[in-house]
């Protein structure tokens, strides 16, 4: 169901629309999820709990509106927290420097490696 509710094409619309007003916090987490549904050891139970997750991030109906100025990304963030909590496992240093790699395009700074 959530993966039926969750598009990669909505996704990136998402970032690339309201990444920088969502803040590099919000786009790391949805991108470390983002990188970790995408890895073939991901078991299903773990990729729904994700997609879900991301469903939420791009749906244009949220408990908070995305367009409230300073607040409307907390829900979001949230159920990225709630969503990574569960999944933690398969976030990985190869999750990690994907999602480093895509935010130094889009913020601008250097890729940094991974903490483990």
């Amino acid at each position: 169901m959530a993966e039926e509710q969750f598009t990669e094409t909505g996704f990136w619309n998402k970032i690339k629309i309201f990444g920088r007003q969502a803040g590099r916090e919000v786009v790391e987490r949805a991108l470390w999820l983002y990188y970790a549904a995408q890895k073939p050891n991901t078991p299903k139970w773990a990729k729904s709990v994700i997609f879900g997750a991301l469903a939420y991030f791009i749906s244009p109906l949220d408990a908070i509106p995305d367009l409230t100025p300073l607040v409307g990304f907390t829900d979001d963030l949230g159920a990225l927290a709630a969503a990574l909590t569960m999944v933690m496992l398969y976030i990985d240093d190869e999750v990690k420097s994907q999602a480093a790699a895509k935010l130094a395009l889009w913020f601008g700074d250097e890729p940094t490696t991974p903490k483990s």
